[in-house]
This record gives C-alpha cells, structure tokens and sequence, in this order.
C-alpha cells in the first residue's frame, strides 16, 4: 500500500472535511492529526521525521492518503517520495485562516495545554517550529500562508496539483481524481466557533492526557 493522495492544505483549512470525502468516496483510510492522536506512541516517527530521519512507510502503513497537520508541512518530501501521488492543496482566505487558527489550533492555550506531552514536542517539531513560532504575529502568517501557497503551486506540476476549496463540493475533486460524483451530501466536519467551545470547554477540565486527547480531536475538526 502507497500514498496515492497527499493533502498539502494546512491545518483549518478544511482537512477535516476532506479526510472524510476521500474516504466517502472509497479511496481508502486518510492520515490525518487525529490518528498521532489516537496512536500516540507515533508522535515519536514524526519528530524523527522533523529532524530529518523520516520513515514514511512506517508513518503511513494501511494509509492511501495524508491530509491535514502534520504530513501537510513534509508536501514536498512526500511529493518527492510518492512520485505517483497526486497533490490536494486545501486554501481559504488567509485573513480567516489566521483567525481561525489563532482561536483554536495555534493558540497560547491549546500550546500551554499539551505542553510537557509528547503530542506537545511533536506539533512543536511538526508545525510551530516551521512557522518560526511566530503563530501569533498575523502579518507573518498570513504571508507565510500566501507564500506556501504559491511554493506549493510553483513546484508541483499543475496536472498532478489540484488548489481546492472545501466549499467547492465534491465536482472538482472528483473531477480531478476522475471518480463520479456521489449522490450524498458534501462532508462538513466542524466550524470555528464550534471547534473553539468545544476546547474551552475542555481546557476548563482537569487537564488529564484523556482530556488533552479530547481537546486534540475537537481543535483538529476543521
């Protein structure tokens, strides 16, 4: 088994949704954060992956595609080792990205909640580190979201590349997977201000590692 999708969108972009419409469409099991989260021991392959010893047959055995946190950050390593796959990069406004993000998966509580985990070191690793942690300035994250995009867009040859926005349904994704579309409703998995009660709600918890397993699954839904 090969990764025949890679999903290049960063989180809060929609990758919820997307894990669950390729997987509606019969494409086989998608990686996405929430599957670290529910085998944390893989935590410790990602951050081998982030200081350049990435083993991506382990990471992704009985997968057939990667979406979301943290594959979307290794795009171009994936791109590179699975010639064959092709490339889904999930956008929206960045301005909205931004908020979003700060509100839910970028935000000092969600950082402060999984500090001290392994989850914790591995989104460090995976994700903030990438950004320069600087989740918190919007004029850098919004040019770095721009300037991914377009990097994304310059490297991967536009007949394997589909820029996608969830909102769009399922005519241009099936089209460019050439499957015929399904007679069901488009997946919408979760909406920001959904996402952000739901972790408030937790982080008002007692902070046990069931709970910031809980809190890791509803920041994650987009």
């Amino acid at each position: 088994m090969t990764i025949k999708i890679i999903g290049a969108g960063m989180g809060r972009t929609g990758t919820a949704s997307l894990k669950v419409a390729l997987e509606t469409l019969g494409l086989g099991q998608c990686y996405h954060m929430t599957e670290v989260l529910k085998n944390p021991k893989t935590a410790t392959d990602w951050s081998n992956a982030a200081e350049g010893n990435a083993d991506w047959d382990k990471i992704f055995n009985g997968y057939t595609a990667t979406v979301d946190n943290p594959g979307c950050n290794y795009w171009k390593e994936l791109a590179d080792y699975y010639p064959q796959g092709k490339v889904i990069l999930t956008v929206r406004d960045a301005d909205k990205w931004f908020e979003s993000t700060s509100e839910t998966i970028h935000s000092s509580a969600f950082a402060g909640f999984i500090k001290n985990s392994s989850f914790g070191e591995m989104v460090q690793k995976t994700v903030w580190d990438i950004m320069e942690n600087r989740m918190d300035d919007r004029k850098y994250m919004i040019d770095f979201f721009n300037n991914r995009t377009a990097e994304i867009i310059d490297y991967i040859a536009p007949e394997r590349l589909l820029v996608y926005k969830v909102s769009e349904g399922w005519e241009p994704l099936c089209n460019f997977l050439d499957i015929p579309v399904p007679d069901t409703e488009f997946p919408r998995i979760n909406s920001r201000d959904e996402t952000k009660q739901v972790l408030e709600n937790l982080l008002a918890s007692t902070g046990d590692e069931e709970a910031m397993v809980a809190a890791g699954h509803a920041v994650h839904k987009d």
